[in-house]
C-alpha cells in the first residue's frame, strides 16, 4: 500500500446532488421540486408542526404539571466515593468536578450522603451533609464545613 494509491471504502462517499444544472444532469428545469405549487415556490412550505389548518396535536393535547422554580437542586455525592482521596485532603465541589466523582455542580452546590465507608480523615466542603454522612467523616477523624 503506497499514500498514492489510498481512497475511501467502497459506498462511504456519496456525491452531492447538483440541482440546477441542466436537463442532462437528470436534476434540471424544475430542480427536484415538480410543477408549480407552495413546495416549488421560493420559501415555499409550511412551519414545522403545522397540520393544513386542522388544530395541531400540541394545542389538542392538555396541559400537564408544572416546574417549580423554587426546588432545590444539589450535586449529589456519597462518603463512600470520597475514599479515594489522600488522608488530609480538602474535598470540595470543584475537586470532585475535576476527579470525575460528580458529572456537575448544580445550582445549590454539593450534598454529601452517608452511603459506604469512609476510613480516612478529610475536610469536606458542602452546602449540606445528611447525619449519617457527618457521623461517618468525623468517625473517620475528618471535619465537615457547611458552605
Amino acid at each position: 500500500m503506497k499514500l498514492h494509491t489510498i481512497k475511501p471504502a467502497d459506498g462511504s462517499v456519496k456525491q452531492s446532488k447538483r440541482i440546477g444544472r441542466g436537463i442532462g444532469s437528470g436534476h434540471g428545469k424544475t430542480s427536484t421540486k415538480g410543477h408549480k405549487g407552495q413546495w416549488a415556490r421560493s420559501g415555499g412550505g409550511v412551519r414545522p408542526g403545522f397540520e393544513g389548518g386542522q388544530m395541531p396535536l400540541v394545542r389538542r393535547l392538555p396541559k400537564r404539571g408544572f416546574k417549580n422554580m423554587f426546588k432545590s437542586e444539589f450535586s449529589i455525592v456519597n462518603v463512600g466515593s470520597l475514599d479515594v482521596f489522600d488522608a488530609g485532603t480538602v474535598v470540595d465541589a470543584d475537586l470532585l468536578l475535576n476527579s470525575r466523582i460528580i458529572g456537575k455542580i448544580e445550582k445549590d452546590g454539593l450534598k454529601v450522603l452517608g452511603e459506604g465507608e469512609l476510613t480516612k480523615s478529610l475536610t469536606v466542603k458542602a452546602a449540606k451533609f445528611s447525619k449519617t454522612a457527618i457521623e461517618k467523616i468525623e468517625k473517620a477523624g475528618g471535619k465537615i464545613e457547611v458552605l
